[in-house]
């Protein structure tokens, strides 16, 4: 492939179309956070244990179990997840259960997977 197939074959700035982008994209903690997010679920782990959890709620015993990793292995990457605000956790006596933030986590994966299938 060349290396101006990418490019256009002249050089000229739209402004209006510049001002308009500047106005919808603001740099800022959301689109850091939202950046954050994405790097998360590119790991194919993650990604399995937010599917998983989609199901409903699961345990770290029941996670590693799924994925046929340690049970440590699962716990780190939960640990990520939750400071991410993507997972949540709850304790009921000595067994610490796991699910997804809200629905908007389900929608995001889902989406994801119908456009990678299409």
């Amino acid at each position: 492939m060349q290396e101006n197939e990418d490019r256009c074959q002249c050089r000229i700035i739209h402004e209006e179309r510049v001002d308009r982008a500047r106005q919808y994209v603001r740099h800022g903690e959301a689109i850091e956070a939202a950046a954050q997010f994405f790097k998360a679920l590119a790991d194919p782990t993650r990604l399995r244990i937010v599917l998983a959890l989609e199901e409903g709620e699961m345990c770290v015993c029941d996670l590693a179990a799924f994925l046929a990793v340690s049970e440590s292995a699962v716990s780190h990457q939960l640990r990520g997840l939750r400071q991410l605000q993507i997972v949540a956790n709850r304790r009921q006596g000595p067994v610490l259960y796991y699910r997804l933030v809200d629905e908007h986590v389900r929608r995001v994966t889902a989406l994801a997977l119908e456009h990678m299938r299409e």
